[in-house]
């Protein structure tokens, strides 16, 4: 018996390969999902689902955007202000300890920001599906669509899970090879204090954000699930829906809130749950499902890579990760990649919320961190991939969150600091909360703003749009006009530089507290948001008075320092430990995402760099790994780079006793591929996608540059619709890890500067010279390092060389080049 059970499973496992090819873009499992972390993400930006596929009792874990604890709030501290000289006296005396102790009872308030929240569950009981065969799940990322297979008594059972991006609704569509064979029953289970009910043949489940922190929770919320059958019945009574004898049923699930905007809850969730739920169920179920995939579709099928395809690529997804590094399944690489882009378009949509810290996805009342929005590098390694990958729609929430927190951190910056402009520090939530979050070590940073806004003005670079930056312009002159009146003279150099601050997370050594002034990312970030408003406002032809200001406090910066380590100093004094191996590696965020730091301008910053980044080390935490795959494509690295992405693609399963496979103690992939910091961040995901990205196609140093980082395991491969600076869609083709042949399609026209570590031909193509005249490739002019004492001289980097050309576009017109030889004689 038990050999025949074992011949069985085989059999199954085969059918299971046999349904997907190798280059399907799918997760496949021959198993349901018995964690949170094997569950399937499905999402339209306004909704989120999770889907198991248990055959017996099927689970959709269900999220809506606006469904968070607390309401609008404010968590400014007025007494900040008058404190503020005494902590930056402090610091500069080297008593950080008494300025922290200050901070923490003058600069903090009780709200740290509101949690992001689990509506709840819906769950299917089918009686008698416990005993199933020829299992087979997916998710198909190409379609956005997951189903499930299985064989109860000789019968086929199918489900098809999607969140409509067309009718805003969750549909479940399940059938059955037999007529009269569905029947089950549904049931909502929440952690909200919520309350369960039918009513006009519709379960009802509704419920409110809870209270935190002193804030009474605001949120109203109603989920509606309604069924329709062909054959059988549908009765709705008590908290339950029974569904019997069909032949299909189809689940139409919509969910609304209250929540208008960060300071208005006035909505009527039951008429907005109605109003969707009214206009999907009167649409044909295939109707439905082809204008979902093709509203996707032309989003996700911009952009198509491959690196190749092996037998390993056939393997249920968790063992492909499982596998990774003893085997050769470049295939998985691009899964990941344009995973990332599918969680990116399912979690941010013109009209919606920004992805948070989980995306959409969350199924606790308290997730990690509170599911908030981290802006000292986490919501906004989210958007890395947004323009790059060629999803410039899904970079609309984060714009107007930060339209939203310009307006709400004006009153902070005020308020706390006598400041004119808008600040918002470390974290936010829906409500666009702009004080301290969390403990000084963390909190007291007051840069998320300044960051946040780069996304603004790098929007700009990769359109040209002048009329979206006019409209982007407030938020981004707000920023500048903070740091122009919040920075403040340090005493031994005189420059301007921020105080109090911190370099995110990290504590120098012989220090018990991070506190500090004018650390180098503070540094970094300070030069791109006056530099950024300094040219915007030259681009609009704005005030000339308020340009000579900007670049006067431009000049007075602090200028990245190379310390005794041969490293870039992540202080304004050489305090780094060349053994600290903190995920956060702030100080380098002048090469990745900035580009104050160039291999060809300022080579001895850039191997500075990469002397930090080699202190630092290959592994971290999941989010920390994103990051470091793109910093190490800027080095030039690809097969450093690919490094860090074994470390990513490492199993870290569940604990679970049935399923009989054991993932690494440094696992960074769940078996959804959600990224694990642990736990679960979707930043990683991003993270990674951005980094794939940026090996493969460069722009922010003066040219468009093909193939930077190519890794010598990708040998053979091709992309197709990645996004340059300037306009510039391009596609590649290269072999022996080197380019033979590159299209690129000028949407807005303007001189083209191609960088190529191979010697291309093509009509037009001219050698370049001087100055890239393309304004959006405009370098930045940045102080020349300042060297420690204790170094003879500092190190410069060993470069490939590279060949540079321009031709002359025109809008709408593409142009090809290959791979060609140099004639030397």
């Amino acid at each position: 018996m038990k050999k025949r059970k074992i011949k069985i499973a085989c059999i199954a496992l085969l059918l299971c390969t046999i349904l997907v090819k190798a280059s399907d873009l799918k997760l496949w499992y021959s198993h349901p999902a018995t964690e949170w972390i094997e569950a399937l993400p499905l999402g339209n930006s306004r909704l989120g689902a999770m889907v198991y596929g248990n055959p017996a009792h099927e689970e959709l874990q269900l999220n809506e955007e606006t469904v968070w604890g607390g309401g609008p709030h404010r968590n400014d501290n007025p007494a900040a202000l008058k404190m503020l000289p005494e902590v930056r006296k402090l610091i500069f005396d080297g008593k950080e300890e008494q300025a922290f102790d200050i901070i923490n009872k003058d600069f903090r308030t009780p709200r740290n920001g509101m949690p992001y929240q689990t509506v709840g569950s819906l769950f299917l009981d089918f009686a008698g599906h416990e005993a199933f065969t020829d299992y087979y799940r997916d998710l198909n990322i190409e379609k956005a669509l997951a189903t499930t297979h299985y064989k109860v008594n000789g019968i086929t059972f199918t489900r098809e899970v999607f969140t409509s991006f067309v009718d805003n609704v969750i549909i479940m569509h399940i059938t059955a090879d037999k007529p009269g064979a569905i029947s089950f029953t549904a049931k909502y289970k929440s952690p909200l204090e919520s309350k369960s009910f039918t009513k006009n043949n519709k379960l009802i489940l509704t419920g409110r954000g809870a209270d935190h922190e002193g804030v009474t929770g605001a949120i109203r919320m109603e989920c509606q699930t309604e069924i329709k059958t062909e054959g059988g019945s549908v009765k709705c009574e008590g908290d339950k829906a029974i569904v019997n004898g069909a032949t299909k049923a189809t689940l139409y699930i919509s969910i609304a809130t209250n929540f208008v905007n960060y300071k208005d809850v006035s909505a009527n969730p039951h008429k907005k749950a109605v109003a969707y739920m009214k206009a999907a169920m009167q649409k044909p179920y295939d109707k439905a499902l082809q204008e979902h995939i093709a509203y996707y579709r032309k989003q996700f099928g911009r952009v198509k890579l491959d690196l190749g395809e092996t037998e390993e690529s056939k393997q249920e997804t968790h063992l492909r990760v499982l596998h990774f590094i003893e085997g050769n399944d470049p295939a998985l690489v691009n899964l990941m990649f344009q995973y990332g882009r599918y969680l990116l378009i399912s979690a941010s949509q013109p009209g919606g919320q920004p992805a948070n810290l989980q995306g959409i996805w969350n199924d606790k009342m308290l997730a990690p961190w509170d599911g908030k929005y981290t802006i000292n590098i986490n919501t906004e390694m989210n958007y890395w991939p947004a323009e790059v990958t060629n999803l410039a729609e899904a970079h609309e929430p984060l714009f107007q969150m930060v339209k939203e927190l310009s307006e709400n951190g004006r009153e902070t910056a005020r308020v706390m600091y006598g400041c004119n402009g808008w600040v918002t520090h470390h974290n936010t939530d829906l409500w666009r909360c702009t004080g301290p979050v969390d403990g000084p070590n963390s909190g007291m940073w007051i840069n998320g703003g300044g960051w946040l806004s780069q996304d603004l003005w790098q929007h700009y670079l990769f359109t040209g749009d002048k009329d979206f930056l006019q409209g982007a312009y407030s938020a981004l002159k707000g920023a500048a006009d903070f740091y122009l009146d919040f920075l403040t003279e340090e005493p031994t150099h005189h420059w301007m530089v921020t105080s109090p601050s911190n370099s995110p997370e990290n504590t120098p050594q012989g220090k018990k507290t991070s506190i500090t002034a004018g650390c180098t990312m503070d540094n970094q970030i300070a030069f791109d948001v006056l530099n950024n408003a300094l040219n915007a406002t030259r681009i609009l032809n704005g005030n000339t008075q308020y340009m000579e200001r900007l670049q006067k406090m431009i000049d007075r910066l602090a200028p990245m320092q190379i310390g005794r380590y041969n490293q870039i100093q992540e202080w304004i004094h050489d305090w780094d430990n060349p053994k600290d191996e903190h995920r956060h590696v702030s100080h380098l965020y002048g090469l990745y995402p900035s580009n104050q730091i160039s291999p060809y301008s300022s080579p001895e910053l850039f191997q500075a760099a990469k002397n930090t980044l080699v202190y630092r080390g290959d592994k971290a935490t999941g989010w920390s790994i994103g990051w470091k795959i793109n910093l190490w494509a800027r080095l030039h690295d690809g097969n450093h780079a690919y490094k860090i992405i074994c470390n990513m693609l490492k199993l870290l399963a569940p604990e679970n006793k049935e399923i009989k496979y054991e993932g690494q103690k440094d696992g960074r992939t769940y078996p959804n591929l959600f990224d694990a910091h642990p736990p679960f961040q979707i930043d990683g995901n991003y993270g990674f996608t951005a980094g794939i990205a940026e090996m493969l196609l460069q722009s922010q140093d003066g040219a468009v540059q093909l193939l930077p980082a190519i890794p010598d395991v990708w040998r053979q491969g091709n992309v197709r619709g990645l996004m340059a600076r300037g306009g510039f869609e391009v596609s590649m083709e290269w072999d022996g890890a080197e380019l033979n042949k590159a299209t690129i399609l000028s949407k807005i026209g303007g001189n083209l500067r191609i960088r190529s570590y191979v010697p291309l031909k093509g009509e037009g193509l001219r050698q370049a010279v001087g100055e890239n005249s393309n304004p959006l490739f405009k370098k930045n002019i940045i102080k020349k390092a300042l060297v420690s004492s204790e170094l003879d001289s500092p190190q410069e980097p060993l470069l490939y060389k590279t060949y540079e050309y321009d031709i002359m576009t025109q809008p709408g017109q593409t142009y090809t080049f290959k791979r060609t030889t140099i004639n030397n004689n």
